[in-house]
């Protein structure tokens, strides 16, 4: 592994719970350091490609436009041929699956899947939602952050849309992902994440007060309806390693290619590098936490083998800790 991030936050106010990321280096002999890039905080600091995990983004969009139910089927070819790309999409593996639900879209991951529900949406209101969902601004964290304007995506063309509806060509850091999520973990509002919770001056304290958007960006119908998919993902779909017994967990894998670009490599297209990323919360219909694991380049070939796994030990020890108790009885 060449490095990765991992954030837990409260969905429901904002609040940075833990945050870590690597490679680092020692305080106390930051003059031995060669490369420069890890004084960057990654998590605030650097763009990525999600891949999958923002399957779910594209697929509030549709549900919240009412243009398809969690049941709405569509019939999966394997590929999606678009127009002036001389290459067919195809899904990972180039699996066929047939006629899917959009709910097995999530969890078997299918590349096609998004790509239809993007058309359903149709290309301005597809990017409406992302930009409700804070894709293009900074997050506001309380900490150096860089974001991208996706200036590229935005240029409109058909290759753009398709490959954004399941997240490659489109970038963010993961702040801005975990932001993202909150809002379908929460019922459909913006938080602010932060990370300082007092202010201590002179013999004053000041305590931060979270900063949460009035206005729903989605309705609490679409969330419940998007948590129960995601529930699905992990009872049913790639994300089986995540569960754990006696508690409902929402959650979605996704493996995305790197670019040449993101290496600082003259050359278009992608690299065989990956970043792998789980993204979850629990339990599921009033979440405590929502956790984001990211792992760059791992050995494995998907999330469900390197993220999901470091997820589930995360969440099970803060289950513990927190002493939460039991969404349903083990028979």
């Amino acid at each position: 592994i060449e490095g990765g991030e991992i954030i837990v936050i409260d969905p429901n106010s904002g609040k940075i719970l833990a945050l870590a990321s690597s490679p680092n280096f020692n305080p106390n002999e930051y003059s031995k350091v060669t490369d420069l890039a890890v004084f960057q905080n990654s998590v605030t600091q650097k763009i990525f490609e999600p891949g999958s995990v923002f399957k779910p983004i594209t697929m509030a969009g549709a549900l919240e436009e009412e243009v398809i139910t969690p049941q709405t089927t569509y019939t999966d070819e394997g590929f999606v041929k678009i127009d002036g790309w001389p290459k067919p999409i195809y899904n990972y593996g180039q699996r066929v699956y047939g006629v899917q639900t959009m709910t097995n879209v999530l969890e078997k991951s299918i590349n096609s899947g998004a790509i239809f529900v993007e058309n359903q949406l149709g290309h301005n209101l597809f990017l409406r939602s992302i930009e409700n969902f804070g894709i293009f601004e900074p997050s506001g964290i309380d900490f150096q952050e860089t974001f991208s304007e996706n200036k590229e995506f935005k240029k409109g063309y058909e290759i753009n849309f398709a490959t954004a509806a399941f997240g490659q060509g489109i970038g963010m850091t993961p702040i801005q992902l975990i932001r993202a999520y909150c809002a379908i973990a929460n019922g459909g509002k913006l938080v602010k994440p932060y990370l300082v919770e007092k202010i201590r001056e002179n013999d004053k304290i000041v305590e931060i007060q979270p900063k949460i958007e009035e206005n729903p960006i989605i309705s609490p119908k679409t969330t419940s309806q998007l948590t129960a998919m995601l529930i699905s993902v992990v009872e049913n779909g790639f994300a089986k390693p995540a569960k754990i017994p006696g508690y409902y967990i929402a959650g979605k894998t996704g493996t995305s290619q790197v670019s040449f670009a993101a290496l600082n490599i003259d050359k278009k297209g992608y690299s065989e590098k990956t970043w792998q990323t789980f993204v979850g919360y629990a339990p599921a219909f009033n979440p405590q936490f929502l956790i984001l694991v990211k792992l760059d380049n791992p050995k494995t070939k998907t999330a469900e083998y390197s993220a999901v796994p470091i997820f589930h030990d995360l969440a099970k020890y803060i289950i513990d800790y927190y002493q939460i108790p039991p969404d349903y009885e083990l028979r």
